[in-house]
């Protein structure tokens, strides 16, 4: 699936999970878990609890999704 089929939805970070995940959850009370991108990864890019984020999550399972912007 391409990056641009994505749905991008605003979240806070909840919880730091081990494994490099996240729990997120939206403005709308919806919990992701996330995982960081690879370009946050390469630009050393920190996620911690409280940060406000955008994930890019997939139609077929919206449950799980990928960290793309930290707002902070």
């Amino acid at each position: 699936m391409a990056r641009d089929d994505l749905i991008q939805i605003e979240g806070t970070v909840k919880e730091v999970m081990s494994g490099g995940l996240f729990k997120i959850e939206s403005e709308k009370g919806q919990e992701f878990t996330a995982k960081i991108s690879g370009r946050m990864r390469r630009y050393h890019i920190k996620v911690i609890p409280g940060d406000r984020v955008t994930v890019a999550v997939s139609p077929y399972d919206p449950t799980h999704g990928l960290i793309v912007y930290r707002n902070s």
